[in-house]
C-alpha cells in the first residue's frame, strides 16, 4: 500500500509538471520571448502571494478530428481558481496564449463556467485575464455552446459581484462581448486587440484597409469605442492597477466597499478652490483640481479617462469611504452634454448604485450639445440614459453646483428634482433655464432692437436676468438647492452630507425590471 501511495504521488507530481507546462516549451519561450508573462505567471503576480488554489488544473478537451487526438495537453488552455488580493477573496481564470492559441473549446469554457458560478455561489469578485483567439475551430458548436454559457453567466452575476476584464492579448470574434459585459475593461498599450472581425475580413467586405492596431488597438478602443475603461503601457502595471481598483469596490452586492483612512481630515478646509474659477463665465477651468481638492490626498482614479472627456468620471475617498465622482469638464467642449458623454456617465452611474458606492456629481453643464448629427444618432433617447440612471439609483447622491447648471442638462446632471439627497452650489453658480446672454437675446429681442444703445441695454439686462432668475440664491429661496456654500467648505460638507446618508435605505417598486432606453 505505501509504495502504491508513493506511486499515485509521483504520477500526480508528473502530471502537475506537466500541466504547469501544457503549451510545451518551445511556445512558452516563443511567448515569453515578445515581452508577455504565462499565464499561471500573471495569476500568482496579481494575488497575494501563496494564495491561489488551482481548480480544474488536470482537465483536458475529449475532442476528435483535426489533429485534436494527438494534442491534449492539460488545462485545456485557461487556469482557474481562487485566491485573495490585499487578503480578500477572488476567483480569477487567465487564458494561456501556449496551448491552442488561447482558443475556447468546450473543457475550456466548462472551466470558466465553474469558476464564476462559484464566484456568484461565494460573493467574490471575478477577474478574466483573456488572451485567446476567440472560439476553437475544431471543436465546433461545442466552443460557440461554451461561449454561449459564458455570456450567461456574465448577465446573471451583473450587479451582483463586480466582474474585471483584463486584455493582454487578441480578444477576438464572439469572444469580445464577455468583457463588454463586464463591470471593467482594462487593455495594454501596444499588445490588447479586440474585435469582432479582424482587418483581412474587414479589407475583404468592405475594401477599407485598416491596421490591427488601428482596428482593435487598446487607444483606439479607449478614445473612439470606449470599450476600454483602462489602458496602461505593460502588463505588470495592468495587473497592479486591478488590485487598486478593487479596492474601491465591495466584493458583493450585499457588502459595502472596504474602509482606508489614509489620515486626511475629514473637515479639511479648501481654499483654493475660492481662487479657481475664472473671471469670465465662458473660461475654462480643470474640474479635477476641483476634484483633486476636495477628496482624500488628492487622488482620483479616473474611469474612460480619454473618450468623452467632457465629463469625467472616477473613483475616489471622502473620509476614507469609497465615492463614484460624475463630473462636468469645463476644459472639454465646454463640459456639455452629448451622446457618448452621457452614455459613459449613466454606465459608471449605475455600477456605483449597483455596488453600494455613493455618488458625488460636480455640475458645470451649459447644456446638450445642439446638432443635426447629435439629434439624428439619438441625442433624446441616449442622452436619456444618464437621467434614468440617476433617477434610478438608490445609493447616496450628493450634487455640488461650481458654475452653470442650465436647462434640462443641470436636470439630468443629479439635481434634487430627480432624486439627489442634498445639493449644493457655490455663489458663482448660475441655475436657469439657459444663459443670461441667450435669454435676453429671445425675451427681449424687440427692446433691443429698437434701443438707441444696444449694447447698454444689452448689459443691463443681462445683470437684472442673472440677479432675478439664475442666482443661486433664488434656487436656495426655493428649496432646489440646501444651502449656497463658501467652495472651501466643499470637503467638509461632503463628508458630513455622506456620513448622514451613510444610513439611507431606498427601495424601488417591486418589478422585473425597468426599461432603459437603451
Amino acid at each position: 500500500m505505501e509504495n502504491s501511495i508513493e506511486q499515485r504521488l509521483a504520477e500526480l507530481g508528473a502530471r502537475k509538471t506537466e500541466a504547469r507546462a501544457a503549451g510545451g516549451e518551445r511556445a512558452i519561450e516563443r511567448h515569453k520571448a515578445k515581452g508577455r508573462m504565462t499565464a499561471r505567471e500573471r495569476v500568482e503576480y496579481l494575488l497575494d502571494e501563496g494564495t491561489f488554489q488551482e481548480l480544474d488544473m488536470l482537465a483536458r478537451h475529449h475532442a476528435t478530428g483535426m489533429g485534436l487526438d494527438q494534442s491534449r495537453p492539460y488545462t485545456d488552455g485557461v487556469i482557474t481558481g481562487y485566491g485573495e488580493i490585499d487578503g480578500r477573496r477572488v476567483c480569477v481564470f487567465s487564458q494561456d496564449f501556449t496551448v491552442f492559441g488561447g482558443a475556447l473549446g468546450e473543457s475550456h469554457g466548462e472551466k470558466i463556467h465553474k469558476v464564476m458560478d462559484l464566484a456568484v455561489s461565494m460573493g467574490l469578485p471575478v477577474i478574466g485575464l483573456n488572451d485567446g483567439g476567440g472560439a476553437r475551430i475544431q471543436e465546433g458548436v461545442a466552443g460557440l455552446d461554451a461561449y454561449g454559457g459564458i455570456f450567461f453567466r456574465n448577465v446573471r452575476a451583473s450587479g451582483v459581484v463586480p466582474q474585471i476584464s483584463v486584455i493582454l492579448g487578441p480578444c477576438a470574434g464572439g469572444a469580445v462581448y464577455s468583457p463588454a459585459i463586464t463591470d471593467f475593461t482594462i487593455m495594454v498599450k501596444d499588445q490588447s486587440h479586440m474585435f469582432i472581425t479582424g482587418p483581412d475580413v474587414v479589407k475583404a467586405v468592405t475594401g477599407e484597409n485598416v491596421t490591427l492596431e488601428e482596428l482593435g488597438g487598446a487607444l483606439t478602443h479607449a478614445t473612439k469605442s470606449g470599450v476600454a475603461g483602462f489602458v496602461y503601457p505593460d502588463e505588470k502595471t495592468a495587473l497592479d492597477e486591478v488590485r487598486f481598483l478593487l479596492s474601491f469596490l465591495p466584493s458583493n452586492n450585499l457588502e459595502e466597499p472596504p474602509r482606508l483612512l489614509s489620515g486626511d481630515p475629514a473637515d479639511r478646509a479648501c481654499p483654493e478652490l475660492r481662487d479657481i474659477m475664472p473671471d469670465s463665465p465662458n473660461q475654462p477651468y480643470d474640474m479635477k483640481k476641483v476634484i483633486a481638492a476636495v477628496v482624500d490626498d488628492g487622488d482620483y482614479t479616473e474611469v474612460h479617462a480619454a473618450f468623452a472627456a467632457q465629463i469625467t468620471c472616477g473613483f475616489a475617498r471622502i473620509d476614507g469611504y469609497s465615492v463614484g465622482i460624475v463630473a462636468n469638464q469645463p476644459q472639454v467642449l465646454a463640459g456639455v452634454l452629448d451622446i457618448d458623454s452621457s452614455e459613459k456617465a449613466a454606465r459608471f452611474v449605475r455600477t456605483c448604485d449597483a455596488f453600494n458606492i455613493p455618488l458625488v456629481s460636480f455640475v458645470d453643464v451649459p447644456g446638450f450639445l445642439p446638432g443635426v448629427s447629435e439629434e439624428y444618432d439619438g441625442i433624446i433617447r441616449r442622452g436619456a440614459k444618464l437621467l434614468y440612471a440617476f433617477c434610478e439609483a438608490t445609493v447616496p447622491r450628493v450634487s455640488v453646483i461650481t458654475r452653470k447648471a442650465y436647462g434640462g442638462a443641470y436636470v439630468v446632471m443629479n439635481s434634487k428634482s430627480i432624486g439627489a439627497d442634498f445639493a449644493f452650489a457655490w455663489p458663482s453658480s448660475e441655475i436657469a433655464v439657459m444663459g443670461a446672454a441667450g435669454a435676453v437675446e429671445i425675451v427681449h429681442r424687440r427692446e433691443l432692437a429698437a434701443a438707441d444703445d444696444p449694447a447698454a441695454l444689452r448689459h443691463q439686462l443681462i445683470d437684472e436676468y442673472t440677479e432675478r432668475y439664475s442666482s443661486p440664491f433664488i434656487a436656495a429661496e426655493r428649496g432646489f438647492i440646501d444651502d449656497v456654500i463658501d467652495p472651501a467648505e466643499t470637503r467638509a460638507v461632503l463628508s458630513r452630507s455622506l456620513n448622514l446618508l451613510r444610513s439611507k435605505r431606498e427601495d424601488l417598486p417591486k418589478r422585473k425590471h425597468g426599461n432603459i432606453p437603451l
